[in-house]
């Protein structure tokens, strides 16, 4: 998914291409390399190209991706005015002629190849200074939107902002943060090792995003692996493996503990491939699924149990409305949040905190916020994200965005929301008052 642009305004940072020049890692050389490819006085050749990218990214354009570059490289001369890495992820925005800026996003492999690389027009978001900023950019015809905003100390949590945060939502891929406390809780309980292993098979190969349904059948991977690929790249392969391996049962135990109002919305608790299947794969299935109760959801998901039939190109109308995605409203989200860092301070090996603050979504101020916790989802016409960050005296604040429309046109990328969720972080407000 390209939908990780962090927040941005109409400023340059002067020191924007030092900054990528001397970012000697593997993502800023990577993304360093990316920006020549559209600043270079001499195009680049395909067979320049291959070494950089996993091969699915090139398979998708088969008539060579130089031809793309060359398009992007028709929108120059650029200039770089800002470049922002975060974990795996970078953005880097130009300026072309007449002013007109566009962001180069770039998303790394497992394996340090590039799997995402994509021009685009720069997305403006508005500061936030009140929450009354938050709700204007937000508010928008056709988009049902909902927020929260906590504080907690010493246990007791104080609401900062809320918007119809009580309203079950369809939330893409923040289902995981269940599968997540699933897995610590075997894991404190002995059933699972870290160093345990998952096998991936066709019947549990999913769809992007993650990079895991392309390894081959009877890959073994370790558990600590998955889980981190799970949360910090949002593997849907990853999730399902895990769930296999947990069980279905386990995961609705964790809805539960993990404090949703009405568990039932998740049961049977679906993993990615059943919703890609079921959502877009033979229309009868999606009648099927609508019109059943529980018990005959649950036998329909036993008759498509094998290998996945969709492919990514089939995706398209929305399906959320059918009951086709993991409904939470945002103080579910903020809830299992809480939780889950309440196991991450119980595992003294310290893996349950290193899984869930490996990619904390935007650019943060580490000293600001030394521990943040981030999760992203989404569908056709579902977007939402979710922080838990900690100051340096251990206060929490929770910050639940979420969005869903019946046209994902009116959803994007994501972009914009991930950027409005920045703003606020940035913007002081998380150490407000109750409102």
């Amino acid at each position: 998914m390209m939908i990780d642009q962090p927040g941005s305004d109409a400023s340059v940072r002067p020191d924007a291409q030092a900054a990528l020049d001397g970012d000697t890692t593997p993502l800023g050389r990577r993304t360093h390399w990316a920006v020549e490819l559209l600043t270079a006085p001499a195009a680049p050749r395909d067979e320049d190209l291959s070494g950089a990218f996993v091969p699915v990214f090139l398979a998708r354009h088969p008539q060579g991706f130089a031809a793309t570059v060359g398009q992007w490289r028709g929108l120059g001369p650029f200039t770089v005015t800002d470049y922002q890495p975060v974990a795996h992820k970078s953005w880097v925005t130009l300026e072309g002629p007449g002013g007109v800026r566009s962001t180069l996003s770039l998303t790394l492999d497992s394996t340090g190849l590039i799997r995402v690389l994509h021009l685009g027009p720069e997305v403006v978001t508005p500061e936030v200074r009140a929450w009354e900023d938050l709700e204007r950019a937000l508010e928008q015809p056709g988009v049902t939107w909902s927020a929260l905003v906590t504080r907690e100390e010493d246990g007791v949590t104080r609401t900062l902002y809320a918007k119809d945060a009580d309203r079950p939502m369809p939330n893409g891929s923040s289902y995981k943060l269940y599968l997540m406390r699933a897995l610590a809780q075997a894991v404190a309980a002995g059933s699972v090792r870290w160093d345990d292993r998952v096998t991936v098979t066709p019947a549990l190969r999913s769809l992007p995003t993650g990079d895991m349904q392309e390894l081959p059948d009877g890959t073994r991977v370790g558990v600590r692996e998955t889980a981190y690929k799970m949360i910090a790249m949002s593997d849907n392969t990853a999730a399902d493996l895990i769930q296999d391996l947990l069980g279905r049962d386990a995961v609705e135990r964790a809805v539960v503990e993990g404090g949703h109002a009405d568990p039932s919305l998740l049961r049977p608790f679906l993993t990615s491939h059943e919703v890609f299947e079921i959502g877009w794969g033979d229309p009868e299935l999606r009648a099927g699924w609508a019109a059943a109760d529980e018990e005959g959801r649950r036998r329909l998901l036993e008759r498509i149990a094998g290998p996945m039939t969709v492919r990514g190109s089939d995706l398209g109308p929305t399906v959320h409305q059918q009951g086709l995605d993991w409904h939470m409203s945002a103080w579910d989200v903020s809830r299992v949040l809480g939780a889950l860092t309440d196991d991450a301070a119980r595992d003294t090996s310290g893996v349950v905190d290193d899984i869930l603050t490996a990619y904390p979504g935007v650019p943060v101020d580490s000293a600001r916020w030394p521990r943040v916790v981030f999760k992203g989802g989404s569908c056709p016409g579902v977007m939402m994200f979710c922080w838990l960050l900690e100051d340096p005296d251990g206060v929490r604040r929770t910050l639940v965005l979420q969005q869903c429309a019946d046209d994902q046109k009116l959803i994007g990328d994501g972009q914009f929301l991930r950027g409005m969720g920045a703003r606020v972080i940035e913007s002081g407000l998380l150490g407000g008052t109750s409102r």
